[in-house]
């Protein structure tokens, strides 16, 4: 009566399938977009050591006398 399935026939079939195939193409998008964002270089890669001074200067994280000690070294 219910065929060789027990009666969900070839659309249960279909369906496990799809459902797997949908599960694989998430986790490999997952990965790719956590992967894609940790492999792109960190933000001043692309500066030079004293353009990273000057912004660090600019933004408060080091004083005044830091900066000069820091400069000078980097003008040796």
């Amino acid at each position: 009566m219910f065929g060789t399935e027990g009666g969900w026939g070839f659309g249960m079939g279909l369906g496990m399938w799809l459902f797997w195939v949908l599960l694989i193409v998430f986790i490999v998008a997952l990965v790719k977009v956590f992967s894609s964002s940790s492999g792109s270089p960190p933000a001043g890669a692309d500066k030079s050591p004293m353009e990273i001074l000057k912004a660090r200067y600019a933004r408060g994280e080091i004083d005044e006398e830091e900066f000069e000690r820091r400069r000078h070294e980097l003008d040796k």
